[in-house]
């Protein structure tokens, strides 16, 4: 399974797998701006003379401003990638059935900048929306932390993944089916330890490895022993233009998942994801199976932050 980015909830500056662990993931990655509108009320005063009084200042609603306002100061702090319960986010999702090319050496522009261009719109993206909910009520809550939060795994609501975030990073505490009972098996994969799938601060030149254990985990209604190894680094930063948007000092984020179950194949897979301050994760390219190329052209799947 692939870890999943998560949805994001300004808090404060001056960005979102996740996330992405072993089946199809998802979750998302958006800014949340809280606008307080305040309503005009106007007042009439009656004079003794039965006319109205003289018009009262106009006086601004205060209204609550972008909680976490972008510095481009090059690195993501734990205070500009915080899980907004509640809050959907939408993306441009690559059909399941669909392999799609991805450039992710990109260019450098005349100005010196590093650039993916991301932009080209396609007939067969579908819109997917992630939300990230508290674990409580959910039917595998008790066998995760109770402050732990889930987003959707993979684009069809299939999945969910469970995640905890601190000061030192986000970690991913496991996957589960959303339904306790689908027509496929029932899935619950327990990390014994948590994953670190994001650190803090994120920035260029940063990596760090993490494996999480399953034992008595249970996939597709069937036993599940193994380990899953990530092996995350911060390569990059430069300016990303999507379809609905054009991101400036996005980090840009390498995945290498390999999962080594206790019978059967190891599986490896390959996941780059943009991250920008204050938005979290703004898009994602996911490689075919056992894919070799760091730099891969071919995504099983690609995600964009969409409107």
């Amino acid at each position: 399974m692939r870890h999943e980015p998560l949805m994001i909830n300004p808090q404060r500056s001056r960005p979102a797998n996740s996330p992405q662990i072993r089946l199809d993931r998802g979750v998302a990655a958006r800014s949340r701006v809280a606008v307080a509108l305040g309503c005009l009320i106007a007042c009439a005063c009656a004079a003794e003379n039965g006319q109205a009084g003289p018009l009262l200042p106009y006086v601004p609603a205060v209204g609550n401003g972008p909680a976490c306002i972008p510095n481009l100061d090059g690195h993501i702090d734990a205070s500009e990638l915080v899980a907004a319960m509640g809050i959907p986010a939408r993306f441009r999702v690559s059909p399941a059935e669909l392999h799609v090319p991805v450039d992710l050496k990109g260019f450098v522009n005349d100005k010196g900048q590093q650039v993916w261009d991301w932009s080209e719109r396609s007939s067969t993206d579908r819109l997917a929306s992630f939300t990230a909910t508290p674990v409580s009520g959910r039917w595998y809550a008790a066998h995760f932390a109770a402050d732990a939060f889930t987003v959707g795994l993979d684009a069809g609501g299939r999945f969910d993944a469970v995640y905890r975030r601190d000061v030192q990073g986000l970690w991913l505490l496991g996957t589960a089916s959303r339904e306790e009972s689908p027509a496929d098996g029932q899935s619950l994969l327990v990390y014994q330890q948590p994953v670190a799938v994001l650190r803090f601060p994120l920035e260029k030149g940063r990596s760090w490895t993490s494996k999480g254990k399953v034992s008595n985990g249970k996939l597709y209604g069937l036993p599940w022993i193994g380990e899953d190894t990530y092996e995350v680094s911060v390569d990059a930063t430069g300016r990303l233009e999507l379809p609905d948007l054009t991101l400036t000092q996005t980090l840009r984020v390498r995945t290498k998942l390999t999962i080594t179950p206790a019978i059967g194949p190891t599986i490896t897979e390959q996941q780059v994801s943009f991250l920008f301050e204050c938005l979290g994760e703004v898009a994602r390219a996911t490689s075919l199976r056992n894919e070799t190329k760091a730099d891969f052209e071919t995504a099983s799947e690609l995600r964009r932050l969409s409107l």
